[in-house]
């Protein structure tokens, strides 16, 4: 049975994956980001996928019928990249900005299959709009830490959802990997997407009751 690994060491993708009734094995890539700095958005959400998915794809603690996939998550705001802002100031600074507006929330894909060494890879993007927040508000959120290590200092499946007024395309996006783009991947690889469902509820063996 093919295993999914997941190269990524967020929360939110591993959650995601789990609700979608897949059980991944999280290998962290460990990547230096900062080697592809001063791409525009949409490249550099692509390249840092493609990066953490070959690095851990290449691993000796990679299972070698695998597929492994690699995310990378930027907010597009005014044609940079804004990934996680680390400090508090920061945060601060990328609200006063976003507040009001809208943004587009990259996020690149990367699924590698180690048994054949065929990659897969393509971007994702939801248009985000953002609440306006007071100056108070912006503080209370930042003072949370929550906006620190997310891309674009927001969340939608958090505290930061209630800042956020609209989505336009796949939520699951915004929360850091698209489930129906890793869908076609893994069916452009050659495997089915069913086949990887580890939750037993995702494998009736009776008809469901009609609603």
């Amino acid at each position: 049975m093919t295993t999914l690994v997941l190269a990524s060491q967020s929360p939110a993708r591993l959650q995601t994956l789990r609700n979608a009734g897949i059980e991944p094995t999280v290998i962290v890539s460990g990547v230096d980001e900062s080697v592809l700095d001063g791409l525009e958005p949409r490249p550099l959400a692509l390249g840092l996928a493609q990066l953490k998915a070959r690095a851990v794809a290449t691993r000796d603690d990679c299972p070698t019928d695998a597929l492994v996939l690699g995310c990378d998550s930027v907010l597009e705001l005014d044609g940079e990249p804004l990934g996680k802002p680390h400090t508090p100031d920061e945060a601060t600074r990328r609200w006063q900005a976003m507040r009001g507006r809208s943004g587009v929330l990259v996020s690149g894909h990367a699924l590698i299959d180690t048994a054949t060494g065929r990659e897969e890879s393509a971007y994702a993007t939801t248009t985000v709009h953002f609440a306006d927040l007071s100056d108070e508000e912006i503080a209370a959120y930042v003072a949370t830490g929550e906006p620190l290590q997310v891309a674009g200092a927001f969340t939608v499946d958090g505290l930061g959802g209630a800042f956020v007024t609209g989505i336009e395309g796949d939520h699951h996006n915004v929360v850091g990997v698209s489930l129906p783009l890793v869908r076609e991947l893994v069916s452009s690889l050659g495997h089915s997407w069913t086949a990887l469902w580890t939750r037993p509820d995702a494998h009736p063996t009776t008809q469901a009751p009609s609603r």
